[in-house]
């Protein structure tokens, strides 16, 4: 009875949202008009249908296309007869996968969940296997593929306990749409546990495939290069993958900092709001710059905004110290492995749900520190833009944590191997 009521209360859910699915496309293409390309695709028309035998990922956006980039690796080499499609749910995602993969794998959009749509992409592209990354439970997408026997993995999963209570509305179908996964390959004992209560049967504990993720080494240049260009003797501080509201709390913060010669980097995590934090900029009458012009930072230029795509593991490198937004507002908290991973100090803020048990671990070894606020965010960087020992010290400790979590791939790629060997 469970069980056809949330089937109904899905299927009446899809129903209603149809037209504002449209809506919503159109909405987002105002200021991505990236939104009104391969609108098909979201409702499962495909023009290309590849000859070889498919190996399908599916990387919602940017986060978890980067993740992907060691196992796509693994799989390419391992599976060269096989050839990789890589779906997306948004333009920056599937921007990402081309700019990191080019024509080495398929991308396209995953379609919506609705029966029809996603009937068409299994029939079309006929994989041997699908691997859907971090936490993407589609039970009419799990239907399909579990009807003509494909296996599909959760494979890198997470699970909040507050995403693990939004899917109690519909407990009875995710139990069964997890109970339909081939395996599920989970980040920590903590996400495995959550999900085996949702209804996940074949759990295994693989760890976080971010932390397999090597700094591409022209990035690592790249922000040396900046770092030469600076000098040692002016200090620099990325806020990293900042969220709508944020920017504006780390401009507070400077302002207590109050070091003349400080140059932050501001990156916002969404592209789409580069021309908002100009305009807070402009508003604060703040001296900045845009990386995407491509020119000298001049010595009276107090904020360097990350507008180019794809070099954060660049700005981490030259920075003294990182704040890794998300967290100082209600968002959950991005990834701060990319900063421990070429040894930059990390300051969180108090709300890391999307990352807990990687954030704990990291401010337990030293790696990081938490700050619950804007004012502790400025003292905390004051004082260790002020203490380079223990800027050194967190730093080794980062490079050290990073190191120590490795061998998800492997973990992965074992478990693969025995669908597709």
């Amino acid at each position: 009875m469970k069980l056809a009521f949330s089937r109904l209360a899905y299927a009446l859910l899809l129903f209603v949202a149809l037209p504002y699915t449209m809506l919503h496309l159109l909405w987002r293409a105002r200021r991505q008009p990236a939104y009104l390309r391969h609108w098909g695709e979201r409702f499962g028309f495909y023009p290309i249908r590849p000859a070889q035998p498919v190996i399908w990922l599916h990387a919602v956006s940017v986060g978890e296309t980067r993740a992907a980039v060691p196992l796509v690796q693994a799989l390419l080499a391992r599976y060269p007869g096989h050839r990789i499609l890589l779906t997306h749910a948004t333009p920056t995602g599937r921007a990402t996968g081309e700019s990191l993969f080019g024509e080495r794998v398929l991308r396209a959009y995953l379609p919506y969940d609705y029966r029809f749509a996603v009937r068409r992409f299994v029939r079309h592209y006929r994989p041997v296997i699908g691997l859907l990354m971090e936490t993407e439970i589609w039970p009419n997408l799990i239907d399909a593929c579990h009807a003509r026997a494909i296996p599909l993995l959760l494979v890198n999963a997470r699970l909040s306990a507050r995403s693990a209570r939004r899917y109690g509305w519909l407990a009875a179908l995710v139990r069964v749409s997890l109970g339909k996964l081939a395996a599920v390959l989970a980040q920590t004992h903590a996400d495995a546990q959550r999900l085996g209560q949702l209804g996940a049967r074949q759990v295994e504990v693989a760890g976080n495939l971010k932390f397999d993720c090597d700094p591409p080494s022209a990035q690592l240049q790249a922000g040396e290069r900046l770092r030469a260009q600076l000098g040692s003797a002016r200090p620099v501080f990325v806020a990293a993958s900042t969220r709508e509201g944020e920017e504006a709390l780390v401009l507070d913060a400077l302002q207590r900092v109050a070091l003349p010669n400080l140059l932050t980097l501001i990156v916002p995590r969404h592209p789409q709001r580069f021309d908002e934090v100009v305009t807070l900029l402009k508003q604060r009458g703040i001296a900045y710059q845009r990386r995407s012009a491509g020119q000298t930072v001049a010595a009276q230029t107090a904020v360097l905004l990350g507008d180019s795509m794809g070099e954060l593991f660049a700005y981490y490198r030259a920075a003294d110290v990182a704040f890794v937004g998300g967290s100082l507002l209600p968002f959950g908290g991005q990834n701060l492995i990319e900063a421990t991973a070429v040894g930059c100090p990390v300051l969180i803020g108090p709300h890391t749900w999307n990352f807990a048990d990687v954030a704990r671990q990291a401010i337990a070894c030293g790696a990081a520190q938490r700050v619950e606020d804007m004012a502790e965010l400025a003292q905390a960087l004051k004082d260790l833009l002020n203490a380079p020992l223990r800027r050194r010290q967190m730093s080794e400790a980062a490079l050290a944590f990073s190191r120590a979590h490795r061998g998800a791939v492997q973990r992965l790629m074992q478990t693969i191997g025995r669908f597709l060997d």
